[in-house]
C-alpha cells in the first residue's frame, strides 16, 4: 500500500508540474492586441496616414524584440507579444463607428489607438465609452473631446489644436511681424472651425488692432482652391492662417504658391511639417509653420529622438514626421500603462479598467518631449511645441526650418479645468512662458 501510495503522489506531482509548465506556456505566449486605426486611402494617406502607420510598424517590431531603450527595454508588452490589427480611416464617421465595434466584437483587440480627423474622434469616443473598451486618439485636434465630455476609457496622447494656433500667434508677436490685418482659410468641420477660432481668439489678445479679412471654409477633401485663393490674392492681408492637412494642404500650396499668395502675405501654417518632403522645393522659403508638438525637424535633441529617428529612416529611408511621432508617443505611453497595470496584477494581461486607471495623469518621455496628461480629468495631455521657417536647402536636396523658437507646454496649453477658447479670450492667464 505504502509503495502504491507514493507512485500515485510522484504521479500527481508530475502532472502537477506538467499542468504549471503548460499555464506558464500559456501565459508566455499570450499576445496583447492593439487595433491601429489612420487614413491607408484617401488624399490623408500619403503625407499622414501611412507615415504614422509605418511608425506604428517598426515600433511595434523594436518593442517585440526588446530592442527600445529604457524604460521602453521589456519585450513586448511585459513579456507579451504585441499583435497588430491596421485599419483604415478613410470613409467617414459613421462607417468609423462600425471598424471600432468590429475591432472590440470581432478582432478582440485589447486596446485600440487612432483617428487623424477631429470629425471620427468625435464620433468614436462615446462609443468606446459606451463599450468600456480603452481607446487611446492619438492624433485629431478639436479641444471639444474632453472639454465637452468626460470619459473613463478614452485618451488623448497628445495636445489639442490650441496649443498649434496660440503658439503661431505667440510666434508671430516674438519677432514683431507686422499684423494690421490676416485672412484665414480652413476645412469645413471640427478641426477646422476649432483651429479658426482659436487663431482669430489669440490674435485678438496679442494683435488687438488686427482686422480679419477674407474668412473662407471650403470643405475637407475640396482638391480645388482657385476661387479661395483669387479671394486671398485680391484681398490682401499682412497674414495668412490656415490649418489645412495632408492632400488638401499640398494642393493648396501647390496652386497658391505660383500665384504668388505667398510673396503677398505672410502664410503661418498651423500643422504643416508633414508635406515638406513630398513638396520639396516648390513650399516657399519663409512660411511659418508648426507641427502639432516639436517633432520632426523641430524635434529638441535627445537620446530617445536620436533612437527614434534612426529607427523610421532606416525603415522607411526618410526622416519621420508629424504623424509618426504621434503614434510613437501614443505606444510608448500604452506600453508604459499596460505594464504598469501588469505589474499591480500579478503579470497578468490588463483589462481596460486596469488600463484607464494606469494612463490617466500618467507623463513620459516621448521623441518630442515630455508628455504628460494633464487635461479632460487627466485623460487630455499637453506637451511642449515649436515653430519654425522654411528655407529650401539646395545642398542638402530638402526643406529646412530655421528660426525655431521653442514653446512650453504651459505657454501655450489652457490651465486644468477651463476652456481652451475661455482661457485664450481671458488674456491666457497663468501662461508660463519663460
Amino acid at each position: 500500500m505504502q509503495r502504491h501510495e507514493m507512485v500515485s503522489r510522484t504521479a500527481r506531482l508530475a502532472g502537477a508540474f506538467v499542468l504549471t509548465a503548460l499555464a506558464a506556456s500559456v501565459q508566455a505566449q499570450e499576445t496583447f492586441k492593439i487595433g491601429i486605426v489612420s487614413f491607408l486611402s484617401g488624399q490623408a494617406a500619403e503625407s499622414f496616414g501611412i507615415p504614422a502607420v509605418n511608425g506604428a510598424k517598426v515600433l511595434v517590431e523594436a518593442f517585440n524584440k526588446g530592442e527600445a531603450p529604457a524604460p521602453y527595454n521589456k519585450a513586448g508588452f511585459g513579456g507579451m507579444k504585441i499583435e497588430a490589427v491596421y485599419v483604415d480611416e478613410n470613409g467617414g464617421a459613421t462607417k468609423q463607428v462600425q471598424e471600432l465595434r468590429n475591432l472590440y466584437d470581432r478582432e478582440k483587440v485589447d486596446a485600440v489607438v487612432g483617428y487623424v480627423s477631429s470629425g471620427d474622434c468625435l464620433a468614436v469616443a462615446p462609443v468606446a465609452e459606451e463599450l468600456k473598451k480603452f481607446l487611446i486618439l492619438y492624433d485629431c485636434g478639436t479641444p471639444r473631446v474632453f472639454e465637452d465630455a468626460k470619459y473613463s476609457y478614452v485618451f488623448r496622447t497628445a495636445s489639442h489644436g490650441t496649443m498649434d494656433n496660440v503658439a503661431l500667434a505667440r510666434y508671430l508677436k516674438a519677432r514683431n511681424i507686422k499684423a494690421e490685418s490676416y485672412n484665414l482659410i480652413n476645412q469645413d468641420y471640427a478641426w477646422g472651425h476649432d483651429s479658426r477660432a482659436d487663431f482669430k481668439a489669440a490674435m485678438a489678445q496679442l494683435y488687438p488692432q488686427a482686422k480679419v479679412g477674407e474668412d473662407l471654409l471650403p470643405k475637407f477633401g475640396a482638391g480645388q482652391y482657385g476661387t479661395e485663393i483669387s479671394a486671398l490674392t485680391s484681398k490682401r492681408a499682412d497674414i495668412t492662417h490656415s490649418s489645412l492637412w495632408g492632400g488638401d494642404l499640398q494642393a493648396f500650396v501647390l496652386q497658391s504658391g505660383p500665384r504668388g499668395l505667398f510673396k503677398r502675405s505672410q502664410v503661418v501654417l498651423s500643422a504643416a511639417d508633414h508635406v515638406l518632403t513630398p513638396l520639396g522645393d516648390k513650399m516657399p522659403d519663409g512660411t511659418i509653420l508648426g507641427a502639432r508638438g516639436a517633432y520632426g525637424l523641430l524635434a529638441p535633441k535627445s537620446p530617445l529622438n536620436d533612437w527614434w529617428w534612426k529607427l523610421y529612416e532606416t525603415g522607411y529611408s526618410t526622416y519621420p514626421a508629424q504623424a509618426p511621432y504621434r503614434m510613437a508617443q501614443a505606444l510608448l505611453g500604452l506600453k508604459l500603462a499596460a505594464e504598469k497595470a501588469m505589474a499591480a496584477n500579478g503579470g497578468k494581461k490588463p483589462t481596460s479598467e486596469q488600463l484607464a486607471a494606469a494612463l490617466k495623469g500618467s507623463e513620459w518621455d516621448a521623441p518630442g518631449g515630455r508628455i504628460r496628461m494633464t487635461l479632460g480629468d487627466g485623460q487630455q495631455a499637453t506637451q511642449p511645441t515649436a515653430i519654425g521657417k522654411t528655407r529650401f536647402d539646395a545642398a542638402k536636396k530638402m526643406v529646412v526650418l530655421d528660426d525655431i523658437q521653442r514653446f512650453p507646454a504651459e505657454c501655450v496649453n489652457p490651465p486644468a479645468g477651463m476652456k481652451s477658447e475661455d482661457w485664450i479670450k481671458g488674456g491666457m492667464a497663468g501662461a508660463k512662458c519663460e
